[in-house]
């Protein structure tokens, strides 16, 4: 209801469609995010959520400002000033070096064509790098090399004093949209519709470090707007047409697909929606995320499950929020979360079906009229059927109301909640208010056992 209140709400539906989102009513027991802090201080979108450690976090987002948080109280740690432009990228950059005091630093780039590093225990910039000739739109780190990647208009690599090591040519106006690590020093870069890998080649001898195109990948049919690594074998990629692709991550082949995610044939058990058309939006694959066993994609309005042993989806909701979903991740306990233009963050549960085994008709008497080729056929239509039928569905078991517009991301901190940003300008800390409850009575008996006012008894 609070969202009602700020000033927003869900977008109102068309006269040519209705809307089919599962709603939830004010009783949400399996929902504990009962209680919420709002951290104001952001004048423009926050796009970007980053975890620095087990209580910290940084927001980043069209203002070009960094914050830093507390995720426990909520405090305003640091305000970093150094871009002129909105912030187009950010990640971690921990030290590796076991023998020194384990230093948390961040990365962040911009539209200003600058990439900054800063000290998160300080607030300081630490060192600033401006020799980029267009903006730079993806950041990785490689700790075991101990370089980072920056992906625009060409790819760079850098040593950790913001040293330029080697870099490719021009490769083409649009620029990397997304990085990856895979084995063997490589990376897949994702470029419009194709995935180049390329391989770093470290110092040898009196040759320097230098990074060569080994393979150019190009089964997708539109721009790739995921690329997520599943472990060292396997990398997925979705785009904007709805193609999600598996692909082996040491030879760089093809291992599965999936592109038929609003194919109700395919998905017999979800009831079409009545559309006058169908806008290519709707069916791009915005996120991505996986636990090694299933890869979790965000799809237009909707949220799939696809079983990576099994090589097809499993669960899937069609219609999770009333406009594109823009991230995803899993929690615990068979959970998921998603959060959406819409201005919605929604908790799901993945549940078993009761699944009804397909009736075979016997054999035997019927045989010696002709009727057993027909009850194989029968049982073998019966049979496709029940595969293609999904074995999990989702339900949904919480829906968080506090952002006015687009909730852009979010970051999970287990027992401390969670963190959400948005197009409202704002970032909301989502308690548990059971146990927020049960903190403020432990420090409240504390304070009174602090001054003699109450004597505790063990």
């Amino acid at each position: 209801m609070l969202r009602w209140l700020i000033g927003g709400g869900r977008e109102p539906q068309g006269l040519a469609e209705k809307s089919s989102v599962q709603t939830i009513g004010e009783e949400q027991l399996q929902n504990p995010y009962t209680e919420l802090l709002v951290l104001k201080g952001h004048q423009d979108i926050v796009r970007f959520l980053v975890q620095i450690d087990d209580y910290r976090f940084a927001s980043a987002g069209d203002d070009g400002i960094i914050f830093l948080w507390n995720a426990q109280t909520g405090e305003k740690l640091f305000e970093l000033h150094g871009h002129t432009h909105k912030i187009t990228a950010i990640t971690p950059f921990s030290s590796s070096d076991a023998s020194e005091e384990k230093s948390h630093l961040i990365l962040t780039a911009s539209a200003d064509r600058t990439v900054i590093v800063w000290d998160c225990t300080s607030g300081r910039q630490v060192q600033k790098v401006s020799c980029f000739h267009s903006t730079v739109k993806c950041l990785t780190v490689l700790q075991r090399l101990d370089v980072w990647l920056s992906g625009g208009s060409d790819l760079c690599v850098w040593n950790r004093k913001l040293d330029l090591l080697c870099k490719t040519s021009h490769l083409t106006d649009a620029g990397i949209s997304a990085l990856v690590e895979l084995p063997k020093n490589c990376v897949a870069a994702a470029v419009g519709k194709e995935l180049i890998i390329f391989r770093l080649i470290a110092p040898n001898g009196s040759e320097d470090w230098s990074v060569v195109e080994v393979k150019h990948l190009v089964d997708h049919q539109d721009n790739i707007l995921s690329l997520i690594s599943i472990n060292d074998l396997t990398f997925v990629t979705g785009s904007h047409v709805g193609e999600l692709i598996v692909w082996d991550a040491v030879d760089w082949t093809k291992q599965a697909s999936e592109c038929n995610f609003w194919d109700s044939s395919v998905h017999p058990d979800v009831q079409p929606e009545i559309k006058l058309s169908q806008s290519p939006n709707e069916t791009s694959v915005k996120h991505l995320t996986s636990d090694e066993e299933c890869v979790f994609a965000a799809v237009g309005k909707g949220i799939y499950v696809y079983n990576l042993q099994m090589k097809r989806v499993i669960a899937c909701q069609r219609t999770a929020h009333d406009s594109s979903v823009l991230h995803i991740e899993k929690l615990p306990n068979r959970q998921l979360m998603s959060c959406s233009e819409d201005g919605s963050v929604r908790i799901w549960e993945l549940r078993e079906k009761q699944q009804l085994p397909a009736e075979s008709v016997p054999t035997g008497f019927f045989n010696m009229w002709g009727f057993g080729r027909a009850s194989k056929q029968a049982n073998q239509a019966a049979k496709k059927t029940q595969e293609n039928t999904p074995m999990y569905f989702l339900e949904l078991v919480g829906d968080l109301i506090g952002h006015s517009s687009a909730v852009q991301m979010f970051l999970y901190f287990g027992e401390l909640g969670l963190a959400t940003c948005s197009a409202d300008h704002l970032i909301i800390l989502w308690k548990d208010g059971e146990r927020e409850s049960r903190l403020r009575s432990l420090t409240l008996f504390q304070k009174l056992a602090q001054n003699g006012d109450l004597k505790l008894k063990f």
